[in-house]
């Protein structure tokens, strides 16, 4: 059974999406992170790189967007073949301070700003226009009706535009899409005038992003219960599909913690994950991809060794796919299943999570396995991850899941001690923790005899070892600093 859990009352909007009582997805929408995926802008060309066949454009965000030549919509309207056309670079098509509309396609990450397009989408209930697209699309997942829709859009277009049909056209008539185009015409004409009247780079349109993907998700339910806690989206969710029961939660207790979706959001943040058979995956996101390591763990399987192999990796190759999409991890991911011994087993467990990519809307291209054994595949990113959206670098290891260790800070303490062993002073009050003064206690009484003075410590808790060399003087003096008797 299919089931939409929809959080809607506070400034962070969530909802989950529950397939056969197992948390599938989990949507995030907050103020500050907002997807711009799907905002128009009116933008200017900051520099034009010829190397990169692509241009930096000044939307008015703190980071200039990237747009690269081939969706250029001068590119994509030029007259010349294709061929032609590749040969050219990207200063052929746009220039330096040129005014450009264009959409985000890919939100900024770390460094990097947006991704934004030039060819334009305005999305209606069951088209996709784009203004200078050229060409007709029919969604993946209708089968039957294919070329018959790309000839009645062929016949709406006209020359320069583009459509693509969505799911939900199958069952709308020629003339209710005609009047959808026009419509969605007139949005872009809208745009247009705004666009003229604006003096510096701004938004034009801007998606109400939160309100967009849950009525997305309702659209390919064919059935089962929608449970939220808002009432003007719950009327506007039954207007969109009265096949759906539509629950108002109205409980003191938060929606999302009455159904258990908390505590699957904070498995998804764990770096472990543990399987049904007691074997568990390991999960390392870094900048460049993440990695994910299958480990046996209890599981030891009632047959031979290769059996316990060959199902571990396969409940990992499930779970795997499950957790990409419900951590939104994005980009190149590596998965170092069990050592299998023969290529057919490989090929099994590849056929296995591509079965299950199949649940996922995002686009995954497996790659296959390496040399070394290490399944290779991508999956489309355009937002940030739920690790990313949710988390900040730990402001001790700064992301490393590493610290000093309190013996290294010992060893610098005793080493700079050592550069003063010449000094006049008495004494010295340092300031550390105590796993540091630890470090040096047994060898303190040979260290204060190569020094030629005493040392005295000021304890502080820290979640990170350190020291500060705080003052050298007199006995007296450091002593009743350091609250000791002289």
């Amino acid at each position: 059974m299919e089931k939409l859990i929809v959080n809607a009352v506070s400034r962070e909007k969530r909802f989950a999406f529950v397939h056969d009582n197992t948390v599938e997805e989990i949507i995030f929408d907050r103020p500050e992170q907002r997807s711009l995926v799907g905002n128009i802008y009116y933008g200017t060309v900051t520099k034009v790189l010829k190397g990169m066949n692509a241009a930096f454009i000044d939307i008015g965000e703190e980071k200039n967007a990237y747009l690269h030549r081939d969706v250029l919509a001068s590119f994509v309207l030029s007259p010349e073949r294709s061929i032609d056309k590749e040969k050219k670079s990207v200063s052929s098509f746009v220039h330096q301070g040129e005014k450009l509309i264009v959409q985000v396609d890919k939100d900024a990450t770390g460094v990097k700003g947006a991704r934004v397009t030039g060819i334009i989408e305005l999305t209606g209930d069951n088209l996709i226009y784009m203004p200078q697209g050229r060409y007709v699309a029919v969604s993946k997942k209708i089968v039957d009706e294919k070329e018959n829709l790309r000839s009645v859009g062929m016949k709406l277009k006209r020359e320069d535009e583009g459509l693509i049909f969505r799911t939900t056209s199958t069952s709308a008539t020629q003339e209710q899409m005609e009047n959808e185009l026009n419509s969605l015409r007139r949005q872009y004409t809208e745009l247009l005038e705004k666009a003229a009247s604006l003096k510096k780079p701004g938004v034009l349109f801007q998606k109400d992003t939160f309100t967009q993907l849950v009525l997305d998700s309702i659209t390919g339910m064919a059935s089962g219960e929608v449970i939220i806690d808002d009432l003007s989206l719950k009327k506007l969710i039954q207007s969109r599909n009265p096949n759906l029961r539509i629950t108002y939660y109205n409980g003191k207790e938060n929606i999302f913690a009455h159904h258990r979706i908390e505590h699957e959001i904070d498995k998804a943040l764990k770096r472990i994950v543990w399987l049904d058979n007691g074997a568990y995956l390991i999960f390392d996101e870094t900048e460049a991809l993440t990695i994910i390591d299958v480990n046996t763990g209890k599981f030891s399987g009632k047959n031979d060794y290769q059996d316990t192999v060959v199902k571990t990796n396969t409940l990992a190759a499930i779970e795997i796919a499950r957790q990409l999409k419900l951590r939104d991890i994005g980009g190149i991911v590596l998965i170092d299943f069990i050592n299998m011994q023969n290529e057919k087993e490989k090929r099994y467990i590849q056929e296995t999570i591509e079965k299950e990519f199949q649940k996922d809307s995002t686009r995954t291209k497996i790659i296959g396995f390496t040399t070394l054994g290490i399944l290779q595949l991508t999956r489309k990113k355009t937002k940030v991850s739920l690790s990313e959206a949710l988390q900040e670098k730990c402001p001790v290891c700064v992301g490393t899941g590493r610290i000093l260790s309190a013996e290294t800070i010992a060893f610098r303490l005793e080493r700079e001690l050592l550069e003063n062993r010449n000094s006049d002073a008495e004494a010295v009050l340092v300031e550390t923790t105590q796993a540091v003064k630890d470090e040096l206690a047994p060898h303190l009484d040979m260290l204060e005899v190569w020094l030629k003075f005493k040392v005295y410590f000021l304890i502080q808790s820290s979640v990170s070892h350190y020291y500060v060399v705080k003052q050298f003087g007199n006995h007296a003096e450091i002593a009743q600093k350091a609250g000791e008797p002289y």
